[in-house]
């Protein structure tokens, strides 16, 4: 019980300290107003853009399926990953929605190695398109913004990120004495999936094109929530501020992010002269869009087995009490 409530209370403790942090910088009466003054058009048209996210993440995930040549129906793969969007809200950090959406896929038909795998390697090349989606927007940034200062993390981290791909590619290429360990044997079959998927410019490059128009999609719907809000900024602006900030949210040391997208959203928007509690209202009025458009997949989590994993749960702490 301990070891399932210490991950909540820690990232529980740094996304209502970070908020109360960003909450004592701002306004709260004209950021209260500012938010009830939105143009419901526009908060529409952005959960429309969230949805249509949650598509092209299904695709992506696909598209690394059918690199790794498993058989996974696109009504399977669509559901199977709502249901991990809808944990990844509500499971402190996106772990918990991608086990999740491993356990299902298992259960749909998938390999234990083919679920982990595709799983693993969709976060990958969602990783490496968001870190090169900042990189090349950074000449823009600088433009902009001549003297901020830590230019070359990012290159840096595309650099880590190409090192870590190669990595993991030739990760069966170590001695074979020590392929008799159950885990090099999985990590040998991780390096060949990792090459079917990087190595073939197909659909490495389908699954790029597809990660890189979900981050674009994703800072359109934040600069749709800003024209909702009067905010004076441009779509530009969003284009390149946002992908750095989704970047540190991606670290799972919050709540669904929360807590973190503020601080770095308002940090973020600063720079473009956009005041505190406006960039506020904005961080707020998008996590609460993310998860009204994650919430379906809750839906489609009981319709298609919640009740058994919740009654297999129960049932293996039963039998480890007996065990003890």
């Amino acid at each position: 019980m301990i070891k399932r409530l210490f991950p909540w209370i820690i990232k529980g403790g740094i996304s209502f300290g970070l908020i109360a942090w960003v909450l004592s910088k701002v306004d709260m009466a004209a950021a209260w107003d500012q938010a009830k003054a939105i143009d419901p058009a526009m908060a529409v048209l952005a959960v429309v853009l969230l949805v249509f996210q949650i598509m092209l993440g299904a695709v992506r995930w696909g598209l690394v399926l059918r690199a790794l040549s498993a058989a996974f129906h696109w009504a399977q793969t669509i559901s199977v990953y709502y249901v991990g969007v809808f944990f990844s809200m509500v499971l402190p950090g996106a772990v918990g929605g991608d086990a999740v959406r491993m356990w299902f896929a298992r259960k749909n038909g998938l390999s234990l190695g083919a679920a982990f795998n595709s799983v693993a390697l969709e976060r990958a090349v969602t990783v490496f398109g968001l870190v090169l989606l900042v990189c090349l927007t950074q000449p823009i940034l600088m433009m902009r913004l001549p003297d901020l200062p830590g230019a070359w993390v990012f290159p840096m981290l595309l650099a880590i990120c190409v090192l870590g791909i190669l990595t993991l590619a030739t990760l069966d290429k170590l001695p074979q004495s020590l392929h008799r360990w159950r885990l090099m044997r999985g990590l040998a079959v991780l390096a060949a999936d990792t090459r079917k998927l990087f190595f073939h410019p197909g659909y490495s490059l389908a699954t790029l094109v597809v990660a890189l128009l979900g981050h674009i999609n994703l800072s359109m719907a934040v600069y749709v929530l800003a024209v909702g809000l009067d905010l004076d900024i441009q779509a530009l602006d969003c284009l390149v501020l946002v992908p750095p900030v989704i970047l540190i949210i991606t670290l799972p040391i919050s709540i669904a992010g929360w807590g973190v997208r503020e601080t770095a959203m308002v940090t973020a928007f600063s720079f473009v002269g956009i005041p505190d509690s406006s960039t506020l209202v904005l961080s707020i009025l998008f996590g609460i869009c993310t998860m009204v458009t994650a919430l379906p997949g809750g839906l489609v989590f009981l319709l298609t087995g919640g009740r058994k994993i919740e009654a297999e749960e129960l049932a293996a702490e039963a039998a480890e009490g007996k065990i003890v």
